[in-house]
């Protein structure tokens, strides 16, 4: 999860002011090869929801993390706007086939071993790799080295997480029964709201988790406050899937992931109304508190009003926040080139991350999950 989430997809958050200026990209331009990552990941969701990759998870596992490497260094050597759409399209269906398959096997072994609580470990990996792809952007700064530099130990870190994996990960899923083909999915009028609201908060988080830094560099604070908020970011998303798990024990899943939206839109306009050094350390540290874990809860919620489809709903939940991912980036890159500012995207993604928290909320008050 470090080198697939936290480095192969949100290390272009910390990147990408580098290549702005370097590369004269506007905040449309950028708005687009972030959307081109996430339709790769929408795509990539859907081509795991096949049972085709049933018995195959830990294989496929495998190569996407070999391919997440090889892309992070593909970035490096690109200057092209088709080149930059293609490579980040590819990482993106690279991220969602470890997603999907990793928390197949992490999930399954979990659950029959009676430790479901230690998917806080697993999806804390996110946070790990944020963590580092700030650390490396502020030594790339003091170094005096440019925005490839980046990208090149990006994929340095990248290979080494996908040696340890497959050195770690030796086996697939486990099955508490006897193996079968997954049915087709049954829907329910549960199951449909946590997936809209998946998909809304998809839309509404990554406008700041892609364009956080680049609102920080329009302040002129400086790159190494930058990466210090980046930082934030990550050290916020370490612990988040445990601390918000003791709420899901009192409240369910469902109305954790609403309450969790609602925090992150706090985050999200403060990062842009509040100025300074507080605005954007407020929205990295709620940022980082709040998407990892209410990433975790949707994907649990969504397992469980699937009856016997999970790895199905995975898909089905991957790829819901996929499409809010590609319509997010896109609008707030173009609002942004439009107004002068991120002001007015981080406004209205805002309100998407409340309407996908009453959405949920409602789902909660209609099953006990």
């Amino acid at each position: 999860m470090a080198a697939a989430m936290g480095i192969g997809r949100f290390a272009y958050t910390p990147i990408l002011p580098g290549m702005m200026d370097s590369l004269g990209l506007s905040a449309s331009d950028a708005g687009l090869i972030a959307s081109s990552n996430y339709l790769g990941y929408l795509v990539g969701a859907v081509l795991a929801s096949g049972n085709w990759g049933q018995g195959r998870e830990r294989a496929t596992m495998a190569v996407a993390l070999l391919a997440n490497a090889a892309l992070a260094a593909a970035m490096a050597l690109a200057t092209a706007m088709t080149a930059f759409l293609a490579i980040r399209f590819l990482a993106g269906v690279a991220s969602a086939f470890v997603m999907v398959f990793t928390s197949t096997i992490v999930f399954s072994r979990l659950a029959v071993a009676g430790r479901s609580h230690l998917q806080a470990l697993h999806f804390g990996g996110v946070g790990f790799g944020i963590l580092l792809s700030a650390g490396l952007t502020g030594g790339v700064f003091l170094a005096g080295a440019g925005w490839p530099a980046n990208w090149y130990l990006c994929a340095v870190f990248a290979l080494a997480g996908f040696a340890l994996v497959v050195a770690m990960v030796r086996e697939g899923p486990v099955a508490a029964g006897p193996s079968k083909t997954e049915p087709p999915l049954v829907w329910s009028a549960p199951l449909a709201r946590i997936a809209t609201a998946y998909g809304l908060f998809g839309a509404g988080y990554i406008v700041t988790a892609t364009f956080l830094v680049a609102i920080v560099r329009s302040g002129n604070a400086g790159p190494l406050f930058e990466s210090a908020v980046w930082l934030a970011t990550g050290l916020a998303g370490l612990p988040s899937v445990w601390l918000w798990g003791h709420m899901v024990r009192r409240v369910g899943l469902t109305v954790t992931f609403a309450t969790g939206c609602i925090v992150e839109a706090v985050g999200v306009t403060a990062s842009v109304s509040l100025g300074g050094y507080l605005g954007p350390l407020l929205g990295g540290v709620l940022l980082g508190g709040t998407f990892i874990a209410i990433t975790a809860f949707g994907l649990q919620a969504g397992r469980l009003l699937a009856g016997q489809s999970p790895r199905r709903a995975l898909a089905i939940m991957t790829a819901a926040f996929g499409t809010g991912q590609i319509i997010g980036p896109i609008l707030a890159g173009y609002g942004a080139d439009w107004t002068g500012s991120f002001f007015v995207p981080s406004v209205g993604a805002a309100a998407v991350l409340l309407l996908s928290g009453l959405i949920g909320w409602e789902s909660g008050r209609e099953n006990s999950v």
